[in-house]
C-alpha cells in the first residue's frame, strides 16, 4: 500500500535536504525531508545520534524561517529509536514558519508501519500552535505507543494518523481534542493484531461531530470493524455536513453497505471511497444507482467466502 517515499507534501514539492548538496534557489518553495540512519556501531543508541547532526545541520544550513512544510523520515533505526519529538520542539522558536509537519516518511524496507515507534504527540501540538496540517505514519508497541492528550489547537486543519492498528487510547483523545479549524481528519484504525482495539463507542464523541464544527472528510479507513463503522455512520450527526466520507482500505462487506443504504441521506456527498472492499455485485450496483451524483469508489473488491477471510490493507 505505501509504495514509495513523499513526493508532495503541503502542496509543494518534496526536496531530500543532504548536506554536501546545493541549496534550492528558494528554500520556501518546497518541502524539507531529513532521514539518518545509523552505522552498524550505533544502531542501538537512543536518540539517534546521526538523526540529531542531520537536523542540526538542517536548521544551520537552511533560513528555519522559510520552511513551511518539513517531512521526517527516518530516525536511525525507527523501530528502537524514539522518534525526536524534543528535538522538534527545541527547534519551534527557530522554525516559526512551519505550517505542515509529517513525521514517519518510511517504507516498509525501512521499516513496517506497526514498528515506528512513536510517543506523546501533545509537545508538538503545543510547540507548532499555528501548525495546519499534521500527518503521523506508524502507532509504535507495547512501551512506545503514539499517544495524545486532549488539547485545543485554533490552526490544524488536516490530521491524520497512518497505522496498521491504532489504540483506542489515542481515537478517544482525538475526539476530545477542541479542533475547530479541522475539516479533515483520517484515522487508519488498523486491526487489533497490530494493536489497532478502538471501537465504534470510542468514536461516538467524533461520529458527534461537536468538537469538529469545520469538518468535511472524515476517513476511518483501514479498519477492520468497518462494518460497525459504516452501522454508526448510518446516523452519525457529523456525516450531514461532509462532502468526502472515506471507509476504504478496511474490511468492509455487505452488513456494513447495506448500514449506509438504510441509514440517513448520503445524497449530499462528493465522495464516498470504499476503495478495497468485500462488498458483492448486487450492493455495489445499488450503492453506484442510489447515490447518482456522488463519486462513489468501488475499486479493488475483493472475493471472500466468508468474513473470516476478510483483510485489511494495511496491517503489519
Amino acid at each position: 500500500m505505501i509504495g514509495g517515499h513523499l513526493t508532495e507534501f503541503g502542496g509543494l514539492p518534496v526536496h531530500e535536504f543532504d548536506p554536501d548538496a546545493p541549496l534550492p534557489p528558494d528554500p520556501s518553495a518546497v518541502a524539507w525531508r531529513i532521514e539518518a540512519f545509523e552505522d552498524d556501531e550505533n544502531w542501538e543508541e537512543i536518540p539517534s545520534p546521526a538523526f540529531q547532526q542531520r537536523f542540526e545541520e538542517f536548521l544551520d544550513a537552511v533560513d528555519p524561517k522559510s520552511v513551511t512544510a518539513l517531512v521526517l523520515g527516518a530516525w536511525g533505526y525507527a523501530a528502537f529509536n524514539d522518534p525526536p519529538y524534543a528535538q522538534l520542539c527545541a527547534a519551534a522558536d527557530r522554525l516559526t514558519g512551519l505550517r505542515a509537519l509529517f513525521l514517519g516518511d518510511m517504507v516498509s524496507e525501512e521499516c513496517e508501519i506497526s514498528w515506528i515507534r512513536q510517543g506523546d504527540l501533545t509537545p508538538v501540538l503545543e510547540a507548532y500552535p499555528a501548525l495546519e496540517v499534521l500527518r503521523v505514519r506508524g502507532s509504535g508497541t507495547h512501551d512506545c505507543l503514539l499517544r495524545l492528550r486532549p488539547v485545543r489547537h485554533g490552526s490544524l486543519r488536516e490530521l491524520a494518523f497512518e497505522s496498521g492498528g491504532l489504540p483506542a487510547e489515542l481515537v478517544r483523545a482525538v475526539g476530545e481534542c477542541d479542533l475547530p479549524a479541522l475539516t479533515h481528519l483520517e484515522l487508519w484504525l488498523g486491526t487489533d493484531n497490530y494493536g489497532g482495539d478502538a471501537t465504534v463507542e470510542d468514536l461516538a464523541p467524533i461520529l458527534a461531530g461537536t468538537r469538529l464544527p469545520a469538518l468535511t472528510y472524515l476517513g476511518l479507513r483501514d479498519a477492520e470493524i468497518a462494518d460497525q463503522v459504516a452501522a454508526a455512520l448510518a446516523g452519525a450527526p457529523v456525516v450531514a455536513r461532509l462532502h468526502t466520507l472515506d471507509l476504504s482500505l478496511g474490511m468492509l462487506g455487505d452488513r456494513g453497505a447495506a448500514a449506509l443504504l438504510a441509514g440517513q441521506p448520503l445524497t449530499h456527498l462528493r465522495r464516498l471511497n470504499l476503495n478495497h472492499h468485500f462488498v458483492t455485485d448486487d450492493l455495489a450496483a445499488r450503492l453506484v444507482a442510489e447515490l447518482p451524483a456522488v463519486d462513489v469508489d468501488l475499486t479493488e473488491g475483493n472475493d471472500a467466502d466468508d468474513e473470516d477471510e476478510y483483510f485489511v490493507a494495511v496491517a503489519e
